[in-house]
């Protein structure tokens, strides 16, 4: 994985971060500064009455390989709280799901459940909580987050319909705490709410972190062109994030009038390499993208050093940007 590492971050702490998983082999993509500068942005949308600054936090769910963990802590420390953590390994709940051990699932999740309620009745300064739909289910079956003290909960994950959404502002949290549902995934990163009005009939709204992730649904056979709205299509999700797609971005802005092997020279990489960079371009995806040999050299330009000292760097401030498509996309429908 070092080999995709930009080389402006070669001496920089970096982490790896895999998906769930549940289709096949964990996909993996490193990261420097986004899931921070992701979970700062979004501390802007919470309220302080819900998520008071200075509280603490419990974060009971999935951490391990994920990115979860250590940007919910970033998020309370951010905030001026210290995060307690209960780890939830969701592989194996998925394995024994699987193999029709649903006792042992059972067991396995009330374990999870007993240690963040023996941290939320020992830590009185505990407000805000973040967990999945599931153990929120389970844990306010045992008791009255209300009760404990629980002003907030950020909650995350593809169980979050309508049905639930309702279910859990009414019933579970008993219209006393504030519930701000979430949805994340490691290349994307993380998407916001919109604010909850009943006029939405509990529908659960994201929003994609603009400027650092756009979502667009296309047409599969030509992917540069956007469908209309209410058409089905394939999402797009562009990312053009200086930790992600840096080497990308500098090919990609290199001076038209250059040859490509003045590119490839310049930059140390093939000419193939120049070529698939910009044939995918076109394409509209990265899929199949090779590794690129981080340069030897720094950048050239203004420009090129703003993309190095950022990963803010906003898709409106240059006509380049990479897109990456699912490899099995499935069909979706804009709202």
């Amino acid at each position: 994985m070092r080999r995709w590492v930009p080389e402006a971050y070669a001496n920089r702490p970096v982490y790896i971060f895999e998906t769930g998983g549940s289709t096949g082999v964990p996909k993996s993509r490193i990261n420097i500064e986004d899931f921070r500068i992701d979970y700062e942005m979004f501390s802007e949308t919470l309220s302080d009455d819900s998520f008071p600054k200075g509280s603490d936090w419990l974060m009971l769910g999935p951490s391990g390989p994920r990115r979860l963990r250590l940007a919910v802590e970033h998020l309370c420390q951010h905030r001026g709280g210290i995060c307690f953590l209960v780890d939830l390994d969701p592989r194996w709940v998925v394995k024994l799901i699987s193999k029709g051990r649903m006792d042992v699932m059972i067991e396995y999740r009330d374990h999870v459940i007993s240690q963040g309620l023996t941290l939320l009745r020992a830590h009185e300064n505990i407000r805000c909580l973040f967990t999945t739909p599931k153990l929120l289910e389970a844990l306010c079956e045992r008791v009255s987050l209300a009760r404990l003290g629980i002003k907030g909960v950020f909650c995350g994950g593809t169980q979050l319909t309508a049905q639930f959404h309702r279910f859990a502002r009414e019933e579970l949290l008993e219209g006393k705490v504030e519930l701000v549902p979430t949805y994340g995934n490691t290349l994307m990163g993380l998407a916001c709410h919109k604010p909850f009005d009943p006029a939405d009939n509990y529908s659960v709204i994201y929003h994609p972190p603009c400027p650092r992730a756009m979502i667009e649904v296309v047409n599969p056979d030509e992917p540069r062109k956007v469908v209309e709205y209410g058409q089905l299509g394939r999402v797009r999700l562009t990312t053009p994030s200086a930790g992600v797609f840096r080497n990308c971005l500098i090919i990609l802005m290199s001076d038209s009038r250059e040859t490509i092997s003045a590119i490839a020279g310049h930059w140390r990489c093939s000419p193939e390499t120049v070529k698939r960079i910009r044939t995918l371009y076109r394409m509209g995806g990265v899929e199949g993208l090779y590794p690129i040999k981080p340069p030897a050299r720094s950048f050239r330009g203004g420009l090129h050093a703003a993309i190095l000292a950022t990963g803010r760097m906003c898709p409106q401030s240059t006509r380049y940007s990479c897109h990456a498509t699912p490899r099995h996309p499935g069909r979706h429908q804009t709202r």
